[in-house]
């Protein structure tokens, strides 16, 4: 079903006059790295209409919340900002509040229900509409456009990066599978692979305007290029796209997020292991250590057939950091299910781990297993035992890089201490060192400390 309260005609881009020439616009965005993405393009679009940032609440014109559903507290926290918004948009007359993203595709009636003040509701397949929701709004007042068939490919609309270093480069959109407890399919739909030469043409132009670290975003990249009809080939189109954006002059790191282990195939450990721009990083979602939690998730795969996937990882491509996912408290996890997945994280080593409590989500089929919610109290004091069991890996993991020398790159200024900078080393690790460079600076350090979640380093 598709819901459509804007009734004007579509205007291309290339027809569009800037018409907000001198207006600021404030962008906050909740959630993942898709919806970061997808923020940057509708700065874009706001500047190719006049606009320009500002990082001041109250001097903005236009207010863009992009929304995440995945968990709970992000719906708490949605509607949580409305209402504090409502004296914002009293105290601007004129200026427009949108809500667009994950929530607003799912809960399009309830953010109009409980935040009335709200002029455009759009939803994620049509972020390509901003500019003529917001004359709409201007015109006629407050409107809402939600589409469930993607209109544009997000990549292909103007983009404004906060960073120039390092660019998040959407692949694919949408998902396939099935998990009981996500809500991702519903709002973002299936599967929809970009071309590899579009991508290419991306990266060509991101590395030619200095950026040198590529991060390639997908729901399951695994399975990128299957809906692509490019010569019947059916080896795995990801670990070929990887070796080509490996091999795009100027890219010195490429990541990507986030692999399937129900997809995971040895051709794209081997292109991780050959291609030198391909960072020793990966981030392979576990979910649960029980085989029968992982049934009922839906997940694809048991606890053996994830142990292979990464002893064949670990096995191809040396000095690999991997991280994972783990929700705690499914419906119907037992003592017992909980014991295995402690097991399983203590056999796997996870370099990093990040941890949930199940979140119901509103139109999932784990949501509907009301007579199997694990009692709160017995969720919390697993959720303790596992983080407190991860940290003590974690850090195990971090003390074993000491002494070691590694090329890291500055991210920028540190958020915990004046005159150090914070950087990544090619796995991932987070380190601060003392000093000041800019942003999309390498560095040569050596590590001298460790702590659960971030490494210290001096420069070499």
């Amino acid at each position: 079903m598709t819901e459509t309260i804007l009734l004007s005609p579509r205007r291309s881009r290339v027809e569009r006059r800037p018409t907000r020439v001198g207006q600021r616009y404030f962008i906050r965005t909740i959630g993942c790295q898709m919806n970061e993405h997808d923020s940057e393009r509708i700065a874009g679009l706001l500047v190719a209409d006049g606009m320009s940032r500002t990082t001041h609440l109250d001097e903005a014109d236009v207010l863009f919340i992009n929304t995440c559903t995945i968990r709970e507290n992000a719906d708490n926290r949605l509607y949580g900002n409305l209402g504090q918004l409502k004296e914002w948009k009293d105290s601007r007359p004129g200026a427009l509040l949108v809500v667009g993203g994950c929530a607003a595709q799912k809960d399009r009636e309830l953010v109009r229900e409980r935040a009335p003040w709200v002029d455009v509701v759009m939803g994620t397949n049509n972020l390509d509409r901003i500019l003529d929701l917001l004359d709409y709004a201007e015109n006629w007042g407050g409107i809402t456009e939600v589409v469930d068939e993607l209109q544009a490919m997000p990549s292909s609309l103007p983009v404004r990066r906060e960073l120039t270093h390092s660019a998040w480069v959407s692949i694919q959109v949408g998902c396939n599978n099935s998990c009981t407890f996500c809500i991702v399919p519903a709002v973002r739909g299936p599967e929809i692979s970009r071309r590899p030469g579009d991508i290419l043409q991306e990266v060509g132009g991101l590395a030619a305007s200095g950026v040198v670290e590529i991060t390639l975003l997908g729901q399951n990249v695994d399975t990128y290029g299957r809906d692509l009809a490019l010569g019947g080939r059916r080896r795995p189109l990801f670990a070929e796209l990887l070796r080509q954006v490996g091999s795009v002059e100027g890219v010195r790191r490429v990541r990507f997020t986030s692999p399937h282990p129900a997809d995971f195939r040895l051709e794209v450990a081997q292109a991780m292991s050959e291609t030198e721009a391909v960072c020793e990083q990966l981030h392979l979602p576990l979910q649960s250590g029980s085989d029968r939690v992982l049934a009922a998730m839906h997940r694809g795969y048991n606890v053996t057939r994830y142990r292979q996937k990464l002893e064949m990882a670990r096995a191809t491509i040396p000095d690999l950091a991997v991280s994972t996912d783990i929700i705690v408290g499914f419906p119907g996890e037992s003592e017992e299910d909980f014991q295995a997945t402690l097991d399983m994280v203590e056999a796997s080593r996870f370099d990093q781990a990040f941890m949930f409590i199940f979140s119901p989500r509103p139109g999932t089929r784990a949501a509907e297993l009301t007579d199997r919610f694990v009692p709160s109290e017995v969720v919390k004091d697993r959720f303790d035992r596992l983080v407190e069991m991860q940290n003590r890996i974690s850090l195990e993991a971090n003390h074993s890089r000491v002494g070691r020398v590694e090329e890291i790159l500055v991210e920028g200024p540190s958020k915990k201490a004046a005159g150090v900078v914070a950087a990544r080393t090619r796995g991932g690790k987070l380190v601060h060192v003392d000093g000041s460079w800019p942003a999309g600076t390498f560095l040569t350090t050596e590590i001298t400390g460790a702590a659960p979640h971030h490494l210290v380093g001096r420069l070499v």
